[in-house]
Formats: structure tokens, C-alpha cells, sequence
């Protein structure tokens, strides 16, 4: 009876050992959550069958399989896992399969779908943190010197908030050198901070979208003319759950999504973006069609507040570095569209500028228009900003590392946005709030 107890516990120590193995790199990473379906990517450490079991919340021995997908290096072993036929707002949880292997992970796995609520109640109350520049170091691949990336603990005051979603405001990676020419160098780069043990629990926790700017597409302030552009964007598509990418006929990373009451549109600043000395191409960083494609958009809305999602700043008035203001022309027309279509209440989000600010700029027909900056998290802060910003709300500028969180609550026709800045420790650092 003793040999046969000793057994069954090594049978059973073998199993728990098997049920444990780690096999995943990096992730989970939620995207969107619809109403029917949702989007998990995971990262294998080597070539596997991936697949998702879940379950509503409390109904475990009623589970569905996502479908099972196989990894291989030359996509990084990176899966997107489609959760489908969901019910609206309700919790679902999930496991990670991995060669038929549950894989273990430190924090819960479970997601919200968007409620239905549109026609029955008021729009729900949420919460959306952003940031951008997220440099990780790798001594090996660094510049000598002072480390540019730090304060890592900054994701997880993140994660400590509870935020619903996450938007990725471009620099999500920074490419090195050694990565610019290559598709292993890609791989390379987005695998190395992907990993980041401080990523996790965040990207697993609420719904992530993302645009880009320079560092995540090819060298510093790299345009539309860059050789690898196409590979650039593949890579993207890899690494990132968006809703979409673009369209069939305007390649890029232009996408969108709804979230409760509130649209937002994810702009491409860079596969289309021009040089500003080049005088045989007019000088863009959207180009005219997808502009005219974000004003239809905007056109369309009835949300209280419309976000634009764009790597750099469009407000700031200062010609510098990359900011809109040296493409006059472009710039003028945004604002020229969304003045003669009557927008109100639109907030352009960016990252790019290595520190945050709250602009604001008052249209001919007396409609605000806004713009939220917010950077950087981890890479190296901007601390003696003397450019001369004439759309600069007093009070907002930012020079160190920080994270912002927007609140939107209230009653419908009655929301409240409610914008919040967090130093690198999680505190408080500077507020903003607008009534719709």
C-alpha cells in the first residue's frame, strides 16, 4: 500500500511539474474585447501549438477552445488567439495551452466584454492610461554610457490602477543600430522588450492598442521613404492586437475602435510621412487621404469626446524637432477640416517629445480643440524645455518620466473627462478636466 501511495505522488509531482512548464516568452496581451469577440497575442519561447481555453466567469465546466495556431521563428513564435461567439458585458476567463501543456502565469487571466448598454442605461464610466518612449536597455546594443532606459517600476503604478485600457502612444520599441536592416534585427528588439517582466500583468490586464512613431518603424526621424518601411509595418502587425491595420488601398497602421461612448482614431505618422526638404512631394506626415479618412470618422461620431491618436505633436506651435508645426501646410488643413465641419471636443493623444503638456487651441468658430502629450515612461525625460508654445495650457508642462490615466464618467450628454498625470512612484503630478 506504501510503494502504491509513493507512486501515485510521483505520478502526481510529475504532473503538476508538467503543468507548470513554462512555454510562453511573453504575454499574454489583450486587445480589444467586443461584444462577440476578443483578441489575445502570445509570445512562444520556441516553435508550439498555442491555443486558449475559456469559460464565462464561475462556469469552468462549460469552456470553448480558441482555434490552435503554430509558431515558428520566422514570425518570432508570436500567436493571435481570437476568443469568439462572446456574450456583451460579461467577464470571461481563459487558460494558455501550449503543446497540450496549461502554462501557469503569476497574474489572473480574464477579460470584460464591451457592454451593452447604448439605448438602455447611461454610457458606463472608464479609464484609459497612456504613455509612450518605453526604452529598454540591452547593454550589448546601447550606446557606452549612462543608461538611456530606467524607472521600470513605473508599469507596474500603472498596472496598480486598474486602468481598462492602455494606449501605446509610439517609441513603444526603440530599434537599435544593429536592428535597422534586418528582419532578425525587428524580431530582435520587439522580442527583447516584449519580455519585460514588468510588461505582464499590465498587457495582460486590460486592452492595449498601440500606434507608432519613429523608433518602433526605422531609424531616428525616419520617413516614408525608408527602405525597410514594409517590413516595419509586418512587424507591427505581428507584435500588436489591434482592431485592424489600414485599408486594402492605404497600407499603414490607421485603425480605430469605439470604447463605451468614446471613438478614437489611431493615426499613421509615418509610412506616408515626407521630408520637409523634399520639394518635388508635398510635405506630409498623414498625406491628404488619410486625413480626409480620419475627418469622415470624425464626421460620423456622436461621441462626446473623439480622440486622434498620432506619435507627434500636431498643436504645439513651436518648429521643432518633428513636430507638426513644420508642415505648415498639413497642419493648417487639419484645422481648416475641423473647423468648416463643426467638430467640437476633439483631443488629439501623442507621445514623441520626451516630456507632457495639455495644449489648446480655440478654432474661428469657436469650437476647442485639445491635444493630451504624454511622455516619456521610461526613456530618457526632456528637463530644460525652453521652446516658446503658444497652445500650452499654464501650469502643464511636464519634465520627467510620467504616465497619464483619463477618466471618463457622468451621465450621458452630461460626461466628464477627467486627465490625470503620474510621476515615475505613482504620484500625482499635475490635473486637467473637461465637461462635454
Amino acid at each position: 500500500m506504501r510503494s502504491f501511495i509513493w507512486i501515485t505522488a510521483l505520478i502526481a509531482v510529475g504532473l503538476n511539474l508538467k503543468a507548470q512548464s513554462d512555454k510562453v516568452l511573453s504575454g499574454p496581451v489583450l486587445g480589444y474585447a467586443e461584444m462577440r469577440e476578443a483578441i489575445v497575442w502570445v509570445q512562444l519561447k520556441e516553435s508550439g501549438m498555442v491555443y486558449a481555453n475559456y469559460w464565462l466567469q464561475g462556469e469552468e465546466d462549460k469552456s470553448f477552445n480558441t482555434e490552435s495556431v503554430g509558431t515558428s521563428a520566422n514570425t518570432g513564435n508570436t500567436a493571435k488567439l481570437y476568443f469568439r461567439n462572446l456574450e456583451p458585458g460579461m467577464v470571461y476567463e481563459y487558460q494558455i495551452v501550449v503543446d497540450e501543456e496549461v502554462q501557469q502565469f503569476d497574474f489572473p487571466l480574464n477579460f470584460d466584454t464591451e457592454p451593452l448598454w447604448d439605448y438602455r442605461t447611461d454610457p458606463p464610466s472608464f479609464t484609459v492610461a497612456m504613455g509612450s518612449c518605453l526604452y529598454i536597455n540591452e547593454e550589448a546594443y546601447d550606446r557606452p554610457g549612462k543608461p538611456y532606459g530606467g524607472d521600470y517600476q513605473i508599469l507596474n503604478e500603472i498596472h496598480k490602477l486598474k486602468p481598462d485600457a492602455m494606449l501605446w502612444l509610439g517609441d513603444n520599441i526603440y530599434l537599435r543600430e544593429a536592428d535597422f536592416f534586418s528582419r532578425s534585427g525587428y524580431l530582435a528588439r520587439y522580442t527583447h522588450t516584449r519580455k519585460l517582466p514588468e510588461l505582464q500583468a499590465l498587457m495582460a490586464s486590460c486592452n492595449n492598442y498601440a500606434i507608432w512613431d519613429d523608433h518602433d518603424f526605422g531609424p531616428n526621424d525616419a520617413s516614408g521613404s525608408w527602405i525597410h518601411r514594409d517590413m516595419a509595418l509586418e512587424m507591427f502587425k505581428l507584435f500588436w492586437p489591434n482592431p485592424s491595420f489600414g485599408y486594402k488601398d492605404l497600407p499603414c497602421t490607421f485603425s480605430g475602435m469605439n470604447y463605451r461612448d468614446c471613438d478614437f482614431i489611431m493615426m499613421d505618422n509615418r509610412y506616408y510621412r515626407s521630408e520637409t526638404s523634399n520639394a518635388n512631394h508635398p510635405e506630409q506626415i498623414f498625406g491628404k487621404e488619410q486625413i480626409d479618412r480620419m475627418i469622415d470618422l470624425l464626421k460620423q461620431s456622436r461621441a462626446p469626446f473623439k480622440f486622434v491618436l498620432t506619435g507627434g505633436q500636431l498643436l504645439n506651435t513651436a518648429k521643432v524637432y518633428e513636430n507638426h508645426s513644420n508642415y505648415e501646410e498639413e497642419r493648417q488643413y487639419i484645422i481648416n477640416r475641423l473647423t468648416e465641419e463643426g467638430l467640437n471636443n476633439v483631443i488629439f493623444i501623442s507621445g514623441d517629445r520626451h516630456h507632457s503638456e495639455v495644449n489648446s487651441l480655440k478654432l474661428s468658430n469657436g469650437n476647442m480643440i485639445y491635444e493630451f502629450t504624454v511622455s516619456p515612461l521610461t526613456s530618457g525625460a526632456a528637463t530644460s524645455v525652453t521652446e516658446t508654445n503658444e497652445n500650452r495650457v499654464e501650469g502643464s508642462l511636464i519634465q520627467e518620466r510620467n504616465f497619464a490615466v483619463m477618466r471618463i464618467s457622468g451621465k450621458r450628454k452630461e460626461r466628464v473627462l477627467e486627465l490625470v498625470y503620474y510621476n515615475s512612484q505613482g504620484e500625482i503630478i499635475y490635473q486637467w478636466s473637461l465637461n462635454q
